[in-house]
């Protein structure tokens, strides 16, 4: 169900629930007003039969006629007159006796002084009266045809009144849920055209400031990265083609002349070494690609544990120079610590390890001493590690997008590289709750400064 219908038939059902109760609080104040009404027409009709008995002293049989001639009109009021010792003194028409009085009803007027209650429909009223010092007691009962149709007539229009004003609802609530969900259905046609080739279109947010403008607006923002996104993989896809496709060449080609032309031992042998050199180039590549990737996972999805970042440090250390022996790494505590939670943190021991591996291989890499030195502090809420090189440093121009896939600086005729290392760092960082800065000064060298929080 739409929730345009939902809307409508709950503004219905309000509406209905208002109207419903309003039309009972209408009724019961009509049904007891007319009660109220007929008690007091019985009562005064009561005494006046009283006063016409005692104080007149009108005959019984006048009396007696009167009702009978009276009887077939509405509302006719049935009076009885007792004394106190339940001696029946007067009666309308002893024959029909509606009331059925007893000693015990005359026993309690007489004690209470007034009584009221139904008998079958027909309201009743016991008056305890008094006459020349004696006490007597004046029963009226009546059926009030005149007040039930009114309430009748009243019920009938309320239930007429209920209908109508239920369908108007229902109407109104169709228009008002139609004109409500106007922009919406302008929204979703115009969410409908759009699709990856068309990421450039936007949802008209209008001059209001409400909850669909605001909805609108989110939606305009979650385009604008994911056009940012489709961009960025479209260039990452673009890198990533032109950096296999140069070593992919030179293998080919090498193995193509080789195979084509007649070539000594150590031809031969240079050939295999560029192919396994070019190849080594691919199988690094893939491994960053692949380390990348697993630092673009939900952090749900990666298993984190206490780890002791001294300890991963001289591991990434062990690791970059089993490959580079010449590399020259320097790991140093800047103040001393009691307690193993001062340099431990929550995450993954690999990709940390990778993280801290880039960048010992960076320094390394871009200094001509092939030196870099590794500082290990700590604060209050986080784990500090620097990585200082003295080498050719970074460019300011540079040092904005060094954290951008692919990216190779005014640095890279220096060394080889795929521009992977750095962006990779930064992922895992953040990936981590933690934040790394650069200051570099050309020809001088650089310093990384990462921070992890505590367990």
């Amino acid at each position: 169900m739409k929730i345009r219908t939902r809307l409508t038939i709950l503004f219905t059902c309000i509406t209905a629930a208002i109207l419903l109760a309003f039309a009972s609080v209408i009724y019961l104040s009509a049904s007891k007003s007319r009660e109220s009404e007929f008690y007091v027409a019985l009562k005064t009709e009561a005494i006046t039969k009283a006063n016409l008995f005692f104080d007149a002293r009108v005959e019984t049989k006048t009396l007696q006629t009167i009702y009978r001639n009276n009887r077939k009109e509405l509302n006719v009021v049935e009076a009885a007159i007792y004394d106190s010792s339940f001696n029946l003194l007067y009666h309308d028409a002893v024959e029909i006796d509606f009331v059925k009085e007893t000693k015990s009803m005359i026993d309690e007027v007489l004690q209470k002084g007034e009584i009221r209650f139904y008998q079958k429909g027909w309201q009743v009223v016991g008056l305890a009266y008094s006459f020349e010092h004696k006490h007597y007691v004046v029963t009226a009962a009546a059926y009030d045809r005149y007040g039930y149709n009114k309430l009748y007539s009243l019920r009938r229009t309320i239930l007429f009144v209920f209908a109508v004003a239920l369908l108007l609802s229902y109407l109104c609530g169709i228009f008002f849920s139609k004109k409500t969900f106007s922009p919406v259905q302008q929204m979703i046609g115009k969410a409908k055209n759009i699709s990856a080739t068309n990421l450039d279109l936007r949802l008209d947010t209008g001059n209001n400031k409400d909850e669909l403008s605001e909805l609108a607006n989110t939606f305009n923002e979650m385009l604008d990265r994911l056009s940012s996104s489709f961009d960025a993989q479209k260039h990452f896809v673009s890198n990533i083609s032109h950096e296999l496709r140069t070593p992919l060449a030179a293998i080919i080609t090498e193995l193509e002349l080789s195979q084509n032309m007649q070539r000594s031992i150590e031809e031969y042998k240079d050939v295999i070494h560029q192919s396994l050199s070019d190849a080594r180039k691919l199988a690094r590549l893939s491994n960053s690609l692949l380390d990348f990737a697993k630092a673009s996972y939900d952090p749900s999805e990666i298993s984190f544990k206490e780890i002791r970042l001294d300890e991963l440090l001289l591991d990434a250390q062990s690791q970059v120079q089993k490959v580079n022996p010449e590399y020259d790494i320097d790991i140093s505590f800047e103040k001393e610590f009691e307690e193993d939670d001062l340099i431990s943190a929550r995450g993954n021991e690999y990709l940390l390890k990778t993280a801290f591996a880039n960048l010992m291989e960076n320094g390394c890499k871009f200094s001509p001493q092939k030196q870099t030195a590794v500082a290990i502090s700590y604060d209050e809420q986080m784990v500090v590690i620097t990585f200082t090189d003295k080498g050719i440093g970074i460019a300011a121009e540079d040092l904005p997008h060094i954290y951008q896939p692919f990216y190779r600086g005014a640095n890279k005729a220096f060394v080889e590289g795929h521009g992977i290392g750095l962006p990779l760092t930064y992922k895992i960082i953040r990936l981590h709750r933690g934040t790394i800065s650069v200051s570099s000064v050309p020809n001088e060298g650089s310093t990384f400064t990462i921070r992890l929080p505590h367990l």
